[in-house]
Parts: C-alpha cells; structure tokens; sequence
C-alpha cells in the first residue's frame, strides 16, 4: 500500500491506497514545530486505527511547507523503511511548464492536479483548489501547466477581516439564508461566503475567457464541499483530486 502525503500551510491529508484505489483519507494539523516522532506516533496510530499500520511499503509527498517536507521525508523512512518520492518541479512526470517562472518554483499541490487533469481526465481544465488559499490553475488536456491565480483563501480572508476591525466577532464560516444580512453575523457570514463564490465564478470567467478554449471547471480542497452547490461555475466536485495526482505521481516515478 502508498501513503500519500498533501501538506499544505493548514492542513496535511494523508491518504492510504491500495493500488489506485483511495481506502482512507485523514486530515491532522500542519505544525512546523512538531517532531518527526510526534507526527510518526500520530500516523501509525490512524493506520493502527484503519488495521492498516504494516501494509505500507511507499510514500509519496506533496508539500509546500519545507519544514514538514523534510519531517515526513525521514517519518517514511523512519517508520515505514521507505524511500519517500517527493514531488517538485524537478520530477520527471512529463509534465511540461508553460509559464515564465522556473518549474521549481510550481507548488507540488499544483503539480499533482496537473498530473490528476492528464491521467484522469484528459481535457483541457481549469482546477480552483480552495483552501488555505484559493488557487486556480490552468491544465492542458496533455498535461502542460499553463499558470493560474493565487488569492487568499475563504477562512484567511475571515481571519484579516476579523483582526482588523476591532468592531467585528469571529463568526462561522457558513452561508446565511440570504445574500442580504439582517445583523452583523450575517452581513460578515454574506461578506466572506458569498464574496468567496463571487471572486471564484468571476475568476474563472476571466482566466476561460483569456485562455479561449472551453474548459472543464474542477473543484477541490478542504472547503469545496461547502461551496460547491452555490458556484455556477463547477464542472467537477473532486475532493481527493491531489490525494489522487500524488499517487499517480508515485506510479510514474516507481512503476509501482
């Protein structure tokens, strides 16, 4: 079985595959402080959980937090006597880099969705990831990353709205039952959400327009389940979209 690893600035989703199959997916917290042994205990402990903890013979990582790249690299090597693969600009995936900046500087999230677009679905598609930040990347039907968008993410922009005016409480991140607040909750709550959404279809209706080919919207990340249904825009709804590309990744890299 492939442990795959996606560490984001927030979150780290760790997904366990059987083949290609997806048997479990877990979210912890990204803590830079924490040890490799803190976070080893903490994964053995899931896959203990999952009757899963000596299956594991790979690991592949996708990771834009440095620290906690270098922590898994040894926790794969540590506890489960393995090689991780670790996913870069630099990875022969036969993904080919259509932007001015050099590939090493192509987040790995990014990477694993353009790897996902080409094996997977084979069109040309613009991925809106949505969570510590909101990303939008275009992707040739072949696989070649075409640039994208970087804003902040639904729950950043919730917590600089929040620091900044001292007048305003920390609210849940949800839809209110209208676009129109009837009290503070629900002016922040319409603020955040339906700002989200609108900078998200609007977004898209650029980056489609700019690039002049008819494209398959694919949304991922932590938050895309809430806002799926209120976005005209999504195509596709595929939460495990990365989880995914890191495994194929993995299988490109090992033939395995």
């Amino acid at each position: 079985m492939v442990l795959a690893f996606d560490i984001g600035n927030t979150n780290i989703v760790m997904g366990l595959y059987e083949g290609l199959e997806l048997t479990g997916h877990w979210r912890i917290d990204s803590n830079p402080q924490r040890t490799v042994d803190d976070y080893g205990h903490l994964v053995l402990y899931i896959l203990e959980r999952a009757g899963a903890d000596n299956q594991v013979s790979g690991v592949v990582i996708g990771s834009v937090v440095p620290t906690l790249t270098y922590v898994f690299n040894k926790l794969g090597r540590r506890y489960f006597d393995a090689k991780p693969v670790i996913i870069s600009g630099d990875t022969q995936l036969g993904i080919a880099f259509d932007v001015d900046a050099p590939p090493s500087s192509v987040g790995a999230d990014r990477i694993a969705n353009a790897v996902a677009v080409r094996e997977r679905y084979r069109c040309d598609s613009i991925v809106v990831d949505v969570g510590t930040a909101t990303t939008f990347d275009l992707i040739s039907a072949d696989g070649t990353y075409r640039g994208g968008v970087i804003s902040p993410g639904i729950n950043t922009s919730a917590e600089s709205l929040i620091a900044r005016a001292s007048m305003l409480s920390r609210v849940k991140i949800e839809a209110p039952p209208k676009v129109t607040g009837r009290d503070t909750v629900t002016m922040v709550q319409s603020g955040i959400f339906f700002g989200a959404i609108c900078q998200i279809d609007g977004l898209v209706d650029k980056l489609e327009e700019e690039w002049g080919v008819p494209c398959r919207v694919i949304a991922t990340g932590g938050f895309v389940t809430m806002l799926a249904k209120y976005s005209r825009r999504f195509d596709t709804v595929d939460p495990n979209l990365t989880l995914d590309g890191l495994r194929l990744a993995y299988r490109i890299v090992t033939g395995h």
